[in-house]
Parts: structure tokens; C-alpha cells; sequence
């Protein structure tokens, strides 16, 4: 009984801790959240005067006579349609609108054609047109240009479209609830898109604009960083949880998991009216260009890779490298920075973008590797086989030794059937043991004496990585023909020679608030 009541305490001593704790920690994660991007804020407060203005239907006298009850649409349609951004808030808000307009007006028509009928005429009239209304409707959503652009108003069309006609054949006056809810739903859609557009708008080309600057510096941050740990000094141990902090892998991850995003964010993007003398962004290059970019984020992640392989080439030999590969992915780096830089200020890079620089950083690489023949080539190609061939002798010895062990075992057993057949099994059984044993020892020892043999296995994997450090500079030079184009479709000003300055230390923006933004309850009424 004491132990149990000491338990008893311990848990509701912990409680009482966890309870103590939870105001101070639920105000720190709500200020960590505005702090990390302060739009949050604004978009709350926006919500919550897009909700009071509507409520005033409901809350002032000669307006509520006026609609009615219908009022609570507008409510809904602000819940549903005010996006973070005002390319969401428009493309919800226009699918809406227009969804509920041409349900309205064929819902119209078929009432005006049913109501000519008798009534069972009517219903059979009714029921045809929601089903094949209905059937095609839903047929059109999976067309990838309907899909990408319209479902959301498609849906709507359909929930208005049934809800007006099936309740016309019950109730009178069906046609001016429907001209009601119209009203309200575009009294909601109206304040929506003020809200969106006026008061301190967030524009979803913005994002993605500076969504792909971001991805040219973390990319540029991450070469850098992995290079230089792979050449550095002192040993890092390697964890398994890769998002404790690692600046390699958050940078590329970012770039890996932006497809979503960008393509979201260029739809939204598409939907807006221009709003400034910048922003005449080509939005399906920014999309192409953040494809290239994850390609060259494949070629980091394999860099990456080879840090934590279980062979590395020893750092004394990595040394006679280390000079010509830090400067080679200096350079790439520094070329990225200047690219983001270029698409920040909306103006073309310089034409010196792979600059002398890096060509010399790749023929000194070169050089490098050329003056070490033999610890790639290797001196005495013979020691491999002759390891190898020892490794076999080993091998036919432990099999004589077992065959000899199994001739004494015969001369001593019984001749009778039931002797026979008992020793004939164990025989099958000491054969598999006896093989099984053989495999998990002598396959480790060949693997080890195959790998250890080979004079130039420790210069493989650094040959791995330079290889794929020459083949970042290769998809740079992709990476700059398609921010060129973009610049080209962009109009952006012409370089200056005064604009060669590359900006590294850069605040970095709070973009993942549209992404967490774009999940949106579609068909919610």
C-alpha cells in the first residue's frame, strides 16, 4: 500500500508540473508562430473583420428584414473562401461565385420546363436532370485543366444545382430563397476579396518569388557546408535522426519537398491582378525553374551521402584534395548566391556568372587528381588474386577437415535400416549446419579480404565524390540558362557592373505559412 501511494503521488506530483507548465508553453508556441512570420497576424485580424462585417446582417435590424435567415451564407462563404493569399481568396472566391450563378440559372431553366408538366412528369423530369446533371458534372472534374483550375467551383455547382431543384418540387418559394442566398454568398465573396486585395495584401507571386530565391541560397549554403565537413579535421559522429539541426540536409530538404508548394503557388499566382511595376512574373518558368533546382538538390543529397559511407578514403589522403575542391565549391556557391540575387532585385545576373574562377578550381581538381595515378590506378594488380586464392585454399580446407570428420562418424554406425536412415538424416542436417557455419564465416572474410586487397578502394569513394562535385557545375550551368530565360520573360533590368555584389547574410523568409495555408476545405458549405 505505501508503494502504490508513493506512486500515486510521484503521478499526480508530475501532473500538477505539466499543468503548471502548459500556460507558459502554449504562449511561447503562439508567440513563436507570429514571430516567425508576422503575416499570420495580419491575416488573423483580416478574418475577424471580414466576420464582423458580414455578422452585421445578422446583428442590424433593416438588414436582417431585408435577407433573412439566408444571412448565415455570407458567414459560411468567409469561412471558406478568405485564403492566406489573395490569389487562394480569389480563386475559391470567383470558383464560388460562378459555381452558384450557373447552378442558379439552370436550375432555373429546369424548374421553368418541369413546372409545365404534370406531377409525375415533374419528378420523373426532376430526377432525370439530377442525374444526368449530376453524372456529368462529376465526369467534367476529372479533366486535369477542370481539376486544376475549377473543382472547387464544380462542386459548388453541383451542391447549389441539387439543392435548388429537388427542393423546388416541395416548397413554393424555392426561386427568391435561391436569389437570397446569391445575394449573400456574393455580399460574402465581395468582402472576402476586399479584404484580399486592400488591406495589407499577401500576394502568392510574392511567395513564390521569393520561394525561389530562398531554394538558390539554401542550395548554395548546403554545397558549401557539405564540402567542407567532408574535408574537415575533426570526425562527426553520424545520427540517424537527420532533422536534429543539420544545416546540409534542412537546405536540400527544403528544395526536395518545394514541388507541391511551387505549383500551388503558380496557380494562385495566376488568379492575380497585377499590382505593382514587379510583378509581371512568368509563373510556369518559376515552376520550371524550381524543377532544375531539385535536380541539382539530387546531386547535393548524393554528396551528402557520401560523408556517411562505410568506406571513406583516409583524411590524410583527402588533404591532397582539399584545397581545389573547397575552392570549386566556393565558386558554385558563390554563383548561386548571385543568382538568387539577381532574381531578388529583378535583374539580369552578370554575364560573368561562371566566372574564370571556377574553370581554374576545375583544372586544378584536375591537376590534383592526375598527379596521384597510382592511388587510383594501384602498383601491384597481383595481390587481389593472390588473396583471393588464398581465401579459396581456406576454403577447401574447412571442406576436407568436415569430409574427414564425417568418414570417421560412417565406420562406427549401425548397418541395420532404421541405423541408416537415422544417420543419413543427421548427415543432411551436419551438411546444412555445416554450410550455414561456412557462409556466415567465410562470406565476411572473402567480402573483407576482397575489399581490403584492393590497393585503390580507399581512393574510390573520395573519386565518388568529386566526380559528383564536377557534376554540380554542370547542372549549374542549367540552372542559369533557365534564370536567364526567366529574366528574359520577365523584362528584368539589365545588369550594371555595379550590381555584381553577391548578398550571403540574408534574413530568411517565413515561407511556410502558405504552404500549411493551401489545404482547404473544399465543398464545405
Amino acid at each position: 500500500m505505501a508503494v502504490g501511494s508513493e506512486k500515486w503521488k510521484k503521478n499526480i506530483h508530475v501532473l500538477a508540473e505539466k499543468i503548471k507548465r502548459c500556460p507558459a508553453f502554449c504562449w511561447q508556441t503562439t508567440s513563436k508562430v507570429g514571430r516567425d512570420d508576422p503575416r499570420r497576424v495580419i491575416h488573423a485580424f483580416k478574418v475577424g473583420l471580414a466576420l464582423t462585417l458580414v455578422s452585421l446582417m445578422y446583428l442590424i435590424e433593416p438588414l436582417f428584414e431585408g435577407i433573412g435567415q439566408n444571412a448565415i451564407w455570407a458567414v459560411m462563404t468567409v469561412v471558406v473562401v478568405l485564403e492566406f493569399t489573395a490569389g487562394a481568396t480569389l480563386c475559391k472566391g470567383l470558383n464560388r461565385g460562378l459555381g452558384t450563378l450557373l447552378a442558379g440559372l439552370l436550375a432555373f431553366a429546369i424548374e421553368y420546363i418541369a413546372h409545365e408538366t404534370g406531377e409525375v412528369f415533374r419528378a420523373i423530369f426532376i430526377g432525370a436532370a439530377v442525374f444526368l446533371i449530376g453524372s456529368a458534372a462529376t465526369y467534367i472534374r476529372f479533366l486535369p485543366y477542370v481539376k486544376k483550375n475549377y473543382d472547387y467551383g464544380v462542386v459548388i455547382f453541383l451542391l447549389t444545382f441539387n439543392l435548388i431543384t429537388v427542393s423546388s418540387f416541395r416548397v413554393s418559394n424555392v426561386l427568391k430563397i435561391a436569389h437570397q442566398r446569391f445575394y449573400t454568398i456574393a455580399i460574402g465573396c465581395g468582402v472576402c476579396l476586399l479584404m484580399s486585395l486592400l488591406v495589407f495584401p499577401i500576394w502568392s507571386g510574392e511567395d513564390l518569388h521569393n520561394s525561389t530565391v530562398f531554394k538558390l541560397e539554401c542550395l548554395a549554403k548546403s554545397i558549401e557546408a557539405c564540402v567542407n565537413e567532408y574535408f574537415s579535421d575533426a570526425e562527426k559522429e553520424t545520427t540517424e535522426d537527420k532533422s536534429s539541426g543539420d544545416p546540409i540536409y534542412e537546405g536540400y530538404k527544403y528544395v526536395l519537398d518545394s514541388k507541391s508548394q511551387d505549383e500551388t503557388l503558380a496557380l494562385h499566382a495566376s488568379w492575380e491582378p497585377r499590382h505593382s511595376r514587379h510583378c509581371r512574373y512568368p509563373w510556369q518558368q518559376y515552376v520550371k525553374l524550381g524543377a532544375v533546382l531539385r535536380r541539382f538538390g539530387y546531386t547535393i543529397v548524393a554528396l551528402h551521402g557520401c560523408l556517411q559511407t562505410e568506406i571513406q578514403t583516409p583524411r590524410s589522403c583527402r588533404s591532397l584534395f582539399k584545397d581545389p575542391c573547397i575552392r570549386l565549391a566556393s565558386e558554385v556557391s558563390k554563383a548561386l548566391m548571385e543568382l538568387a540575387n539577381s532574381i531578388r532585385n529583378h535583374r539580369h545576373c552578370s554575364p560573368e556568372i561562371i566566372s574564370d574562377h571556377l574553370h581554374e578550381a576545375l583544372q586544378d581538381l584536375n591537376t590534383a587528381i592526375k598527379s596521384q595515378p597510382r592511388l587510383f590506378l594501384g602498383s601491384n594488380s597481383s595481390q587481389a588474386s593472390n588473396m583471393l586464392a588464398l581465401a579459396a585454399v581456406h576454403a577447401r580446407q574447412r571442406q576436407e577437415k568436415d569430409n574427414h570428420r564425417h568418414g570417421v562418424s560412417l565406420s562406427s554406425v549401425k548397418t541395420d535400416s532404421s541405423a541408416l536412415f537415422e544417420w543419413k538424416s543427421k548427415r543432411v542436417n551436419d551438411d546444412q549446419q555445416s554450410r550455414e557455419a561456412e557462409r556466415k564465416v567465410l562470406r565476411p572474410q572473402l567480402s573483407k579480404i576482397a575489399i581490403t586487397s584492393l590497393e585503390f578502394s580507399e581512393a574510390l569513394p573520395f573519386a565518388a565524390f568529386a566526380s559528383l562535385l564536377v557534376e554540380t557545375v554542370a547542372t549549374l550551368d542549367n540552372v542559369t540558362e533557365e534564370v536567364e530565360e526567366l529574366g528574359r520573360i520577365a523584362c528584368f533590368q539589365e545588369f550594371k557592373s555595379g550590381d555584381d555584389e553577391v548578398v550571403v547574410n540574408i534574413p530568411t523568409p517565413k515561407l511556410k505559412v502558405a504552404q500549411n495555408q493551401l489545404s482547404s476545405s473544399d465543398g464545405a458549405e
